[in-house]
């Protein structure tokens, strides 16, 4: 099989609490469902909040890793039930942009960053702020797609 035959386009998506992240899930999945590829989704513990209280990091940290683990496998559940869409889960821990550039880095088949911004008068928010700022400047390796704010689920499952 050539190189180009065995690509795996990748769509990577960062998971957190937020709406934004379920939005940027819907995005991916139904992108990969119709065009082929795998849905990567990351979850950063950020390793500053664990060194705050002495005695109990290795706890928080526990939770923490606990606590992203749901939350991928809930993101894993919700693109299942789309059908067979490939996904690989990543958890790393450091300073979020950090970890996000370097999983770029680590993993060449990542070629889109999808992000969704806040609906918010305050700004798209910090993700989206940061990596539209970085592709801007050319220093990252892949297209970054951002879904809008305002859009609805079913807006974006149209654009997809």
């Amino acid at each position: 099989m050539t190189e180009a035959a065995s690509y795996r386009r990748k769509f990577l998506v960062v998971i957190d609490e937020s709406d934004e992240a379920g939005r940027a899930v819907t995005f991916a999945a139904h992108r990969v469902k119709r065009t082929g590829g795998t849905v990567v989704l990351l979850s950063v513990l950020e390793t500053q909040d664990f060194s705050q209280f002495i005695g109990v990091e290795q706890v928080m940290r526990a939770e923490a890793r606990a606590a992203a683990e749901r939350a991928l496998d809930a993101q894993c559940a919700r693109i299942a039930e789309l059908g067979d869409i490939r996904t690989e889960t990543v958890i790393r821990e450091g300073e979020l942009v950090s970890e996000i550039e370097g999983l770029l880095a680590d993993d060449p088949d990542i070629a889109i960053l999808v992000l969704a911004a806040a609906d918010s008068p305050q700004g798209p928010g910090p993700l989206v702020s940061t990596f539209t700022s970085r592709a801007a400047q050319t220093r990252l390796p892949v297209i970054v797609t951002i879904v809008p704010g305002g859009m609805t689920e079913e807006q974006i499952i149209s654009v997809t």
